[in-house]
């Protein structure tokens, strides 16, 4: 390796976007989903182990379904925190965003996109 600071500023680039290449792929939220199930089961009391639960769609292998009863979602939220610093930049975001969707659902308001513009009524 080179001490050339353009040659430093190249390879973190290069990092940054093998990172970002392989945060969503199948298989990285596949082994991520199943740390956060298990380490969501591990926290929780007994009875409610058995109703947090994922599942990959074997013909669409993009697409999840998580499912925790609203007794367990704090845990699967503490679980999600716990790991976000380990996961890849894309990883990271696309978990973000579930736990953002899982609280949504839980308190029945519908999550914030950028394409609507929040409007606060009087």
């Amino acid at each position: 390796m080179s001490n050339d600071p353009e040659v430093q500023v190249i390879n973190r680039f290069i990092s940054m976007i093998e990172d970002i290449k392989t945060g969503l792929d199948p298989d990285v939220l596949a082994s991520w989903y199943a740390v956060i199930e298990s380490d969501a089961k591990s926290k929780c009391p007994s009875n409610l182990v058995s109703t947090i639960m994922v599942r990959q769609d074997p013909v669409l292998p993009m697409k999840f379904e998580f499912k925790a009863s609203k007794r367990a979602v704090p845990f699967v939220v503490e679980a999600i925190e716990n790991h976000l610093n380990e996961m890849p930049f894309a990883t990271r975001l696309y978990f973000q965003k579930l736990e953002e969707v899982i609280s949504h659902e839980l308190t029945g308001s519908k999550p914030s996109t950028d394409a609507e513009p929040n409007v606060i009524s009087p």
